[in-house]
């Protein structure tokens, strides 16, 4: 019972204080409404106010302050408060206002709560009034109401009565109520309170006042601890003691602040059933998961949870989660620690069963350590793969080390410990080998482990992962031996694949390996040694039948391990790009359904980059972007754009296709998010070089360009890869000196390329290398290697180097004279340029299919027909100069002079050069008379 009396009993009007305001942080906008409305009353009418809040939000304490400064204005104050525990006994609220008002003094008259019931209900009503009415005429009346929601009803009805009776009275009235609170019985606040109260919402303090609270300076912890209690002064008060150096105000609770909380929700049906169930859900919590885990109907759990969000204890969303972190906290930490455990438990199953993401689930079996769950190691593995690939290692690390908490086989405990070996070598590289060394310990069957291995071998993105990856396979391998070839084969195989594809050197000897081949009879161990021939075949660059044989019986089982490494798989699709039979098969091994071993490869994203890749092959520019962007917008999703191989050679290969569709801005945009310090593995920095240096010719960047693709080629023989296919580096370094007037460098760029294509022996490699030659070439060297090109060409799919080479014999043979040639190779050109959407190229082939015709057409300024080369030729002859002037001066060959010359003479009817100008004299004097 909280009464308060001036016993002085001061005059009316005095509304200065006598003393200071008593210091109420943060309170300071709401006491001056509050006060602000004290001349009202100290002027004879009567002001009322309602202060609502949640709880603990200070009501009470804003009440106390305001009461004092009203007696310090001249009010007389009595100040009442409700108790849940008195709601039921009749007049208990109002009987501490009379107590108050009368004062010790006052005449005897019947107590007001012997008359309250139905035989004295007018007696005692009127009674209330006169005591109101006496005490304001001594002088201003403050009445203050703590916790109205909670009073009795006859209480209630005697304020609702006086307040309409007080309206000409020095009264100022003031009501605190619970935020949403529903108040008893028939009784409603404004019934009290009047029906134009000022109403004030105290709402959450600010950092500054919660700092003072807590007795800190304002920062980030004050910050914190605000967010964490949403500025309540109460439970700002409960976290200060708690607030111990480096915790985490999210992380702090009171169990004394969860035992208030849940008492005062008993009063309430099921609500106390559906705070817990708040509590263990969390962030998770949703309607119909809250009413399985409180196992409470699903409408009385509708009506608990709109009395609570009411009441604010819990959020008005569409996920009713508890308001405060620090609540959350507070509940758990009342909960016995064996019923928290097995709540946790349940919502895990609850939220596997709506099909929520691993982590989530993996959050609340991380809280269940007493109780076994069998089908959480899954759960917690994935998330742990998850958290790893996020940047979030030590949460892997948490999430493992539960799961080796339950009853595992040594197969499924070995890959346990592998996988927090590797999430444990972000932070702690001992600790993660002895992990390793502990995994090979519990090695059991010998199939499980070398599966094992080898999926930790195929998630690992690259760079020191890979390395623990490869130690740990080494060790396993070793374990392994004594089962002899075929059981260790395929561990090796993708051990050596995985050294090489990390190393940024050369790789490792390949001829350690062929001793053990003799022995093999497992269908999956041959196919890996035929992997490893293919790739040897490859990097030698000697044969290209063989290569593809090779890649062919590693397609010829249904497990697509091999070419799901990056290492292999890049190789693999470059060499098959142009077999389109090959490219369906790995495609359908590639299809698997389960996810890949890589967190950041999404699903299926192998066979469509590689279907992205044939289609880019053979000239069918749009559709490759089309499967190129849409795979790259779903590494963008991962996060693995920039850091995964598989996101990176997607990256490029975009690039490449943008750069040939004419598509420059874009090319140049994605290159810019690229990171090509981070990568340095083998084929994501050599696929990036080359991609920009080909940009960058495009572009006008020619220097540039040059030494990026210079340096491609370094980069391939530092790690003495020699297939030619990889990256025809060479044709676009060889046109970029041709364009900066390095013809030497240029055509030595061109014979390398020509003896590395023949020795591998493909049309694709072949073709290229012909047309480069034959832009460095003269003459009938150049227009026998084009035409040879075109030849080879034909014979493969790729539709855009032909075009490419038509497009150069075309402009070859405009420049010799062969217009009518030019005009229909040009036409080829054109329309297969086309057809690739290779708009660059085509504009290209279109112009100089232009120049040809317009050669065709005589000039007009002649009677003998002379084409316009013919006549710009003929008369720089008659002026003196030397056929190789001429060619010099037009960028012509001596041959193609001469050609023009001969035909200048034979239309002009002439022997030679020393009649020649006359004859263009004479010609000229007849056009001038017509």
């Amino acid at each position: 019972m909280d009464t308060e009396v001036n016993p002085e009993h001061p005059v009316s009007g005095a509304s200065v204080p006598k003393r200071p305001a008593p210091r109420l942080p943060g309170r300071e906008p709401e006491l001056n409404r509050l006060t602000g409305l004290f001349p009202l009353a100290l002027g004879g009418t009567a002001a009322s106010a309602v202060l609502v809040g949640e709880f603990g939000m200070g009501k009470s304490a804003t009440l106390r302050t305001t009461a004092a400064l009203a007696a310090d204005a001249g009010f007389t104050v009595a100040t009442a408060t409700g108790s849940r525990l008195e709601s039921h006994l009749a007049g208990g609220l109002v009987r501490q206002l009379a107590d108050a008002l009368e004062g010790p003094d006052a005449p005897p008259r019947p107590p007001v709560a012997e008359l309250c019931g139905p035989a004295g209900e007018s007696e005692a009503l009127d009674l209330f009034f006169r005591i109101v009415r006496d005490a304001s005429a001594r002088g201003p009346l403050f009445l203050g109401i703590d916790n109205v929601h909670l009073a009795d009803a006859w209480s209630m009805r005697c304020l609702a009565y006086i307040r309409n009776r007080v309206l000409d009275l020095p009264v100022f009235i003031l009501l605190t109520s619970l935020t949403g609170h529903p108040p008893h019985r028939e009784v409603a606040l404004l019934e009290m309170a009047g029906c134009t109260p000022a109403t004030i919402t105290l709402n959450g303090l600010g950092d500054a006042a919660a700092a003072e609270i807590l007795g800190l300076a304002p920062g980030e912890l004050a910050s914190a601890c605000r967010e964490a209690t949403g500025g309540n002064p109460y439970l700002l008060q409960a976290l200060r003691p708690r607030l111990l150096p480096g915790a985490d105000p999210h992380e702090l609770g009171s169990s004394l602040i969860g035992q208030v909380l849940h008492t005062r929700m008993h009063e309430f049906p099921h609500a106390p059933a559906i705070l817990h169930a708040a509590a263990v859900l969390g962030e998770d919590a949703t309607f119909d998961l809250l009413a399985k885990l409180a196992g409470v109907d699903e409408l009385d759990a509708l009506q608990a949870i709109d009395t609570m969000v009411r009441l604010h204890v819990l959020n008005n969303s569409s996920q009713p989660t508890l308001t405060y972190s620090f609540v959350r906290n507070s509940l758990l930490k009342d909960m016995p620690r064996t019923t928290r455990a097995v709540n946790h438990s349940r919502a895990a199953k609850l939220l596997t069963e709506t099909g929520a993401p691993a982590e989530r689930v993996a959050a609340h079996l991380l809280e269940a350590t007493s109780i076994r769950i069998p089908w959480a190691v899954d759960v917690l593995r994935l998330s742990a793969r998850d958290a790893v690939f996020s940047g979030r290692p030590e949460l892997a690390a948490r999430h493992l080390r539960r799961a080796l908490e339950e009853r595992l086989t040594s197969g499924r405990r070995m890959a346990v410990l592998l996988q927090l070996a590797h999430a444990e070598f972000q932070f702690d590289p001992p600790g993660a080998a002895k992990r390793v060394r502990e995994a090979v310990d519990t090695v059991g069957n010998r199939e499980t482990a070398a599966y094992i291995a080898t999926a930790m071998l195929l998630s690992l993105c690259g760079g020191q992962d890979a390395r623990l990856g490869i130690s740990a396979a080494g060790q396993i391998a070793a374990r392994l031996d004594a089962g002899g070839p075929d059981a260790v084969w395929p561990l090796l195989c993708m051990t050596y694949l995985a050294e090489a594809g990390s190393r940024l050197g050369p790789p490792p000897e390949f001829r350690d390996f062929e001793e053990q081949w003799a022995p093999l009879t497992d269908p999956a161990a041959q196919r890996s040694r035929s992997a490893l021939l293919a790739l040897d075949a490859v990097r030698n660059g000697e044969s290209s039948q063989d290569a593809v044989g090779h890649f062919a019986d590693a397609l010829t089982g249904d497990d697509g391990d091999l070419f799901e490494q990056h290492y292999f798989f890049t190789l693999a699709t470059a060499v098959l790009a142009d077999e389109p039979a090959h490219v369906d098969r790995l495609c359908r091994v590639l299809d698997v359904e389960r996810e890949p071993w890589d967190v950041h490869v999404p699903h299926g994203a192998l066979p469509t980059l590689a279907r992205g890749i044939a289609l880019q092959a053979s000239g069918d520019l749009q559709r490759a972007s089309v499967h190129f962007e849409s795979l790259l917008r779903r590494f963008d999703e991962r996060g693995g754009t920039t850091t995964c191989p598989v996101g990176v050679l997607c990256a490029a290969k975009l690039v490449e296709c943008w750069v040939d569709l004419g598509r420059f801005e874009a090319a140049t945009s994605l290159l810019d998010r690229m990171d090509f310090v981070a990568s340095q593995g083998l084929f994501t920095h050599t696929y990036l070089l080359y991609a920009r240096g080909r940009l960058r010719v495009a572009t006008g960047y020619t220097r540039f360009g040059f030494e990026d693709l210079l340096s491609c080629g370094r980069r391939l023989a530092h790690h003495g890869m020699r297939f030619p296919g990889f990256v025809p580096w060479r044709a676009h370094a060889a046109r970029a000196a041709l364009a900066l007037g390095q013809a030497d460098d240029a055509a030595r760029l061109a014979e390398e390329d020509m003896n590395a294509a023949a020795r591998w022996g493909a049309p694709r490699p072949l073709g290229t290398a012909l047309t480069t030659l034959g832009l460095v070439r003269e003459d009938d060297e150049a227009e026998r290697a084009l035409q040879k090109a075109i030849t080879t060409l034909r014979s493969s799919p790729a539709r855009l180097q032909l075009a490419t080479a038509l497009t150069e014999l075309g402009t070859l043979q405009a420049r010799h004279g062969q217009s009518e040639k030019a005009i229909e190779t040009l036409r080829q050109a054109v329309e297969l340029s086309e057809h690739c959407g290779a708009r660059p190229l085509a504009r290209r082939a279109a112009e100089e299919l232009r120049s040809s015709r317009r050669a065709l057409t005589p000039a007009k300024d002649n009677e003998h027909g002379l084409t316009r080369q013919e006549n710009r030729i003929a008369v720089m002859a008659a002026q003196g100069l030397t056929n190789r002037e001429i060619a010099t001066a037009l960028h012509l060959t001596r041959r193609t002079v001469e050609l023009h010359l001969s035909g200048a003479y034979r239309k002009l009817g002439i022997p030679g050069r020393a009649e020649l100008g006359g004859a263009l004299a004479k010609s000229s004097q007849r056009g001038d008379g017509r």
